[in-house]
């Protein structure tokens, strides 16, 4: 069966990762890229067999709904020849942010840190993300992060309108408690738009870590 297309449109960093998570989870697709704008956030472009476009779409729809946030999905059966240089362009670079717009998925990053590091294959390993909108409130949170509990900065990421996400790891245990504390200091310094945890996160989601 011919590859198809399925995007989703959400208005956030987090979000869309929870939402890659949960489609690499429920169907057999492969992300393309994930392009980032002011609004709604980030676009990512995922392709498989139809069946699995469509399952991994209705999975989206579905985490969506559950996360109460604006997302925008659609799913195109065998794109027209030509139609990749709209929706597949090269990498390219916003002087603003001081940052590529395009993340194009590569080898997941080895875990660094001294002392003891939780391995990103092992299935007690997370991911943790809290996202604001507003420098101070997401530096104050990740400051509250990393007091709580045994876990280590893994990246941060920037859109418009002064959203900025940061990400951590460490095992389950400790990336949910640091992520609840975290997200308990934001109130009076910015505001919050996201915070989750990623348990075992798909390959998609850690090919698209920021380096």
């Amino acid at each position: 069966m011919e590859d198809s297309l399925v995007f989703v449109e959400v208005g956030g960093w987090s979000p869309g990762m929870v939402i890659l998570d949960a489609m690499e989870k429920t169907a057999s697709v492969r992300v393309l890229q994930a392009e980032l704008n002011d609004q709604p956030g980030v676009c990512l472009k995922m392709i498989g067999s139809l069946g699995d476009a469509r399952a991994a779409a209705e999975s989206a729809e579905l985490i969506a709904r559950q996360m109460q946030v604006a997302c925008i999905i659609d799913v195109i059966p065998s794109p027209a020849p030509g139609a990749e240089l709209a929706f597949n362009p090269p990498p390219d670079y916003n002087p603003l942010f001081n940052q590529g717009t395009i993340h194009v998925p590569s080898a997941p990053a080895k875990p660094k840190g001294k002392g003891r590091t939780v391995s990103m294959q092992n299935n007690d390993f997370a991911v943790g993300l809290i996202e604001t909108q507003g420098f101070t409130a997401v530096f104050e949170a990740i400051d509250t992060a990393l007091k709580t509990a045994s876990v280590e900065v893994l990246a941060r990421e920037k859109l418009g309108g002064g959203y900025i996400t940061v990400l951590i790891k460490g095992d389950v245990a400790a990336v949910s408690a640091a992520i609840d504390a975290a997200k308990a200091k934001v109130d009076g310094l910015g505001k919050l738009i996201a915070a989750h945890v990623i348990p075992n996160p798909s390959p998609g989601v850690l090919s698209l870590i920021p380096k």
